[in-house]
C-alpha cells in the first residue's frame, strides 16, 4: 500500500467512525490518536520454554531493535500471533491437550520466576515479554493479535478437530460472567434499558454488519 492509498483508507474507513467509535489499535494509523503496530509470528522466538527464558532469534535482532524502539516511543503494543495448536501438533507426546486447550486443572511452574501457568497461551505471551525485556524494552504491552484452533485436519495433524475448536474458543472467552459485563448484545441491541440509544444499524450510510463470536453475549464496548 502506497501513501496515497493509506490516506484514502484512513479517510474513508476510519475517520468517519472516530472518535465516536473507540479504536485502540489498527494496522494503519491516524496520527498519534491510533497506535500503530504490526503482528508478529511466534516463530520470532528462539526459545519460549520456560517463559522466563524467552529470547528472540539472533537473525531478528536488528529488526526487533527498530520495531521495539518505535513501539516504546509511541507507547504502542507489541502484537503476537499465538497458535498453541502448532506446538501440540509437533509435541503431542509431551504436551497435554488440556494445557493447550486452556482446560488444564494442573499448573506448570517456571522455576526461575515461580509463576504458574495453566495454559500454553499465557506461557507464550510471557515468553514474548521476557524476550522484549532482554532487548531492554521491558514495559511494552504485549497483546495477542491472532489465535485460534483448526476444525479440519490432515492425517498427521493430531488434535485438529471441531470438538477441540469449540473447547478452545469457549475457554478463550472465559466464564459466563466474563461475557456479561456489557450493555449491548452482539447484534447491537441493548441487554437492558439504561437510557442510552441503541447502536445505529447503518452508520454514515455504509452497509453494516455484525460478526457474532461463539459464546459472546452482553459484551462491554471496550476491553
Amino acid at each position: 500500500m502506497d501513501e496515497v492509498q493509506a490516506f484514502q483508507l484512513v479517510n474513508t474507513r476510519i475517520k468517519p467512525y472516530f472518535p465516536a467509535t473507540r479504536i485502540t489499535g489498527i494496522a494503519v494509523g491516524l496520527d498519534s490518536n491510533i497506535q500503530v503496530s504490526t503482528p508478529n509470528s511466534l516463530e520470532i522466538l528462539e526459545k519460549s520454554y520456560p517463559p522466563s527464558a524467552g529470547i528472540f532469534k539472533s537473525n531478528a535482532y536488528s529488526t526487533m531493535i527498530h520495531l521495539l524502539q518505535f513501539l516504546w516511543n509511541t507507547k504502542a503494543p507489541f502484537w503476537i500471533n499465538v497458535y498453541p495448536f502448532f506446538a501440540y501438533k509437533y509435541n503431542s507426546n509431551s504436551i497435554s491437550l488440556d494445557y493447550v486447550l486452556l482446560s488444564s486443572t494442573t499448573r506448570i511452574i517456571d522455576q526461575e520466576t515461580n509463576l504458574q501457568y495453566d495454559n500454553m497461551l499465557y506461557a507464550h505471551v510471557d515468553a514474548v515479554m521476557s524476550a522484549i525485556t532482554r532487548m531492554g524494552f521491558g514495559g511494552i504491552d504485549v497483546q495477542v493479535s491472532e489465535t485460534g484452533w483448526p476444525s479440519k485436519w490432515d492425517l498427521d495433524e493430531i488434535g485438529a478437530t471441531l470438538e477441540n475448536l469449540v473447547t478452545y474458543n469457549g475457554n478463550l472467552s472465559g466464564p459466563t460472567s466474563e461475557r456479561n459485563y456489557g450493555l449491548y448484545q452482539p447484534n447491537g441491541t441493548m441487554c437492558y434499558n439504561v437510557g442510552l440509544p441503541a447502536l445505529s444499524s447503518n452508520p454514515i450510510g455504509h452497509t453494516s454488519f455484525v460478526i457474532k463470536a461463539a459464546n459472546m453475549e452482553c459484551q462491554s464496548m471496550v476491553y
